[in-house]
């Protein structure tokens, strides 16, 4: 084996990495070599601690620093937030009394209209974007407001904190508040085209490989609030550039899905209209998706469309439950969003765990099978059916990566990916007394334990994290190699 080219740091210890919607990895004996880029340059599983040294040796990498993941510890790929917006974090858990349309009139567009002051945007995203990091977001989606000089704050403080990000001005010429709506549409479409470019100055890409952390998103709000005239200029702004990401609402609420039809009686449906003007395509994300007809969801298959599960949201604001696992049967590519504010909670563990009630919530609706009746054409693994802890995991890690269209660079532990990762703590001494860990007087036994038994022990860590865990848990948030956030992060 040749020696490392590279400067590298080595993690030993826990490590639990997703690989199918079905399965994940669990390494009790991860040996894991990151570079000075923060690039991942080989895995090794197996390694017993007294083999730690000889192994090293073998690769040149005696000298190297070596982080010893504490039992109790371990590390999993960092969470990947499809769908949240982040001025509507100061408004979260309230408005829960209203359903989609009237929770826009009352909560939402007041709260956003705020951000016209830049000095009122730069305090607020300051904490808004720390808060996510430390509850291990370590790829957002954000959706800003119509403002482009708040937008560019926004930019500059993920920047500055170094979380990778997707960061959107919202585009909305029609019914929306007076104080709060484009003048026109060229307004909007050069206030896009202004920050497009701003923020890709801003940002570098950490190797030539790679993509930089922080990046433009086109942003029409939601068809209501977009003309067939401003879509259609999004769509040739997009169609200049096939690189750039697009984010937008779906069929979120029934009254929304009904209304939207009325607006674009030439559309087919709600996802044609977005098809029309060329704004449905692989590197689109499409919030919500409760009420699509099966005709929509061929269409978002064909085009490779993803879709953002936001079931908290959903919950919240009545809309509905999205039927998630008939999207993955269909080979649709899906990810979770916390859909702050309409989402209560910031965390993607919340969004976890409502998915699972979602699931559950459909498979005990879903009409009984009997056993006599003929097998389906097509395979049925996940509709109708509780989302298992695998799915879980993948849908808040690479799923979400396959969303963004990140899938290359992050979502999972592999060489080459960029060491995007969570330290989880799940020892009593993380101070979550919602978890039952592990006691420091019992870690010398759980150390003793077999490999077998310890991937156990590592299979139970993380379901209760996942269902009983919060940001007490996280003690350490890495993007690109580089320690960005968690509850021991001091700036």
């Amino acid at each position: 084996m040749a020696p490392s080219t590279t400067t590298a740091t080595i993690y030993y210890g826990a490590v639990i990495n997703p690989q199918s919607l079905m399965s994940y990895a669990t390494l009790p004996q991860c040996l894991l070599a990151v570079d000075g880029s923060g690039i991942i340059e080989w895995m090794l599983d197996n390694v017993a601690s007294h083999e730690l040294q000889e192994t090293l040796a073998a690769r040149g990498l005696l000298d190297a620093p070596v982080v010893i993941i504490p039992e109790g510890t371990f590390v999993m790929p960092g969470f990947i937030d499809t769908h949240t917006h982040a001025p509507q974090v100061p408004n979260i858990g309230t408005g829960g009394q209203y359903e989609l349309l009237g929770w826009l009139q009352h909560i939402t567009f007041p709260m956003e209209g705020k951000f016209s002051d830049v000095d009122f945007a730069r305090n607020t995203y300051k904490s808004v974007v720390r808060r996510i990091i430390d509850n291990g977001t370590t790829t957002c989606c954000y959706y800003a407001t119509i403002h482009l000089e708040s937008t560019k704050i926004l930019a500059d403080i993920v920047h500055e904190y170094g979380q990778r990000a997707f960061v959107g001005k919202c585009n909305m010429d029609r019914d929306s508040p007076s104080y709060y709506v484009e003048p026109t549409v060229e307004a909007s479409v050069t206030a896009t085209q202004d920050l497009i470019t701003y923020i890709r100055t801003l940002s570098k890409p950490p190797t030539p490989a790679q993509e930089p952390l922080v990046q433009p998103i086109i942003t029409p709000r939601f068809a209501i609030t977009c003309t067939d005239e401003l879509l259609a200029s999004l769509g040739t702004l997009a169609a200049s550039d096939p690189t750039i990401r697009i984010q937008t609402h779906i069929a979120e609420n029934p009254a929304e899905v009904e209304y939207t039809k009325g607006l674009f009686p030439s559309a087919p449906h709600y996802t044609g209209v977005y098809d029309k003007f060329g704004l449905l395509r692989k590197n689109t994300i499409l919030a919500h998706a409760v009420h699509l007809s099966e005709e929509e969801t061929d269409v978002i298959k064909a085009r490779e469309t993803g879709i953002s599960h936001c079931p908290t949201s959903n919950f919240n604001l009545n809309s509905g439950v999205a039927p998630i696992g008939a999207y993955l049967d269909k080979g649709i590519k899906v990810g979770l969003g916390t859909d702050v504010s309409g989402g209560f909670n910031i965390s993607i563990l919340n969004a976890i765990q409502n998915a699972s009630i979602a699931s559950k919530v459909c498979a005990f609706h879903a009409p009984h099978t009997p056993a006599t009746h003929l097998p389906a054409l097509t395979p049925v693994f996940f509709a109708n059916k509780p989302l298992r802890i695998a799915t879980l995991l993948y849908l808040a890690t690479t799923g979400g990566a396959e969303v963004c269209g990140l899938e290359k660079q992050v979502g999972s532990f592999a060489p080459g990916k960029s060491f995007d990762a969570l330290f989880v703590n799940v020892r009593d001494a993380a101070g979550n007394p919602g978890i039952w860990g592990l006691a420091d007087a019992d870690r010398h036994a759980v150390a003793a334990k077999s490999g077998e038994e310890k991937e156990v022990i590592l299979d139970g860590w993380l379901e209760r994290f996942f269902f009983c865990g919060d940001d007490r848990n996280i003690d350490q948030v890495y993007v690109q190699g580089r320690l960005v956030g968690g509850r021991t992060y001091s700036c």
